[in-house]
């Protein structure tokens, strides 16, 4: 396989990744450092660098047709944000220091998590809420487009949901992957946003998460051109599709793929891992 040929399989594949990671939320990363490591054999540091650089663009293509539509909440988002960076400042450090068969493992399991909750359907809308006192006083509920116009919802479990995206940016800086499953969970679970303001959401935040632990990689030489540009393009345009696509997709049909997904990448990841073959 000569260098075109591996750099336009590696664009098709981050073109369905970006495009996936923008109908759920999960930042394309997911997918980049299984289909990296486990068909064409990259080391799985450099797979995560790419996977940053991936997860900047999705955030990039995907985050301006959402808030244009008005799904994302802005003002949550930089909220959470604070967390999520200090958590992927964490977990780069970290990184580093831990072998290539156990980020595997851990990788596949963060999976594995995720996709067993993506299956636990609580109500779209949850508005017999009443509003949190210190969402109040942020002024972090909001409302969304849908068919019937706009509907309003309250922000719950503020102190819950800011711990867990602190633990979903250590996630970001160790494996690549934006955390946006972690964040789409514990926005939809914890803090009770519906589903599509919760992916968008996630979407606006996860380039700031990626871009604090990208640079670490980068200073240590984790950071191909050569891989990472095809990987960049690729999930750019997959997610501007994906973004365009999502207004129109029904939410139960979001997290079917949003499981089935990632239940198949975890558990080759963990076998891998252990079987010492990345």
């Amino acid at each position: 396989m000569n260098i075109l040929e591996f750099s336009l399989l590696v664009w098709l594949g981050s073109f369905l990744a970006g495009f996936l990671g923008a109908l759920t939320g999960l930042g394309g990363g997911v997918v980049i450092v299984p289909f990296l490591t486990l068909v064409f054999g990259v080391d799985i540091h450099y797979a995560i660098g790419a996977s940053l650089v991936s997860v900047i663009a999705t955030s990039s293509g995907a985050a301006s047709a959402y808030v244009k539509e008005g799904y994302t909440n802005v003002r949550l988002g930089m909220f959470l944000e604070v967390a999520t960076t200090f958590g992927a400042i964490v977990g780069a450090i970290v990184a580093a220091k831990i072998s290539t068969g156990f980020l595997a493992v851990v990788f596949g399991i963060v999976l594995l998590y995720s996709a067993y909750l993506s299956r636990q359907n609580p109500p779209e809308h949850l508005n017999n809420l009443p509003p949190n006192s210190l969402a109040v006083r942020l002024q972090l509920n909001g409302t969304y487009p849908t068919p019937t116009g706009e509907q309003s919802y309250n922000v719950r479990g503020v102190p819950y949901g800011f711990g867990l995206m602190f633990i979903a940016g250590v996630l970001s800086g160790l494996l690549g992957i934006g955390s946006g499953a972690l964040k789409v969970l514990a926005m939809d679970r914890i803090m009770h946003i519906p589903f599509k303001v919760s992916t968008t959401t996630s979407n606006f935040m996860i380039g700031v998460t990626a871009a604090a632990s990208a640079g670490i990689y980068l200073n240590r030489g984790y950071i191909d051109p050569g891989l990472a540009m095809p990987v960049m393009l690729g999930v750019l345009f997959g997610a501007l599709l994906g973004a365009r696509i999502l207004v129109r997709v029904k939410v139960k049909i979001l997290r079917n793929i949003f499981s089935v997904v990632i239940l198949v990448l975890a558990v080759e990841m963990i076998y891998k891992g252990l079987t010492g073959r990345l």
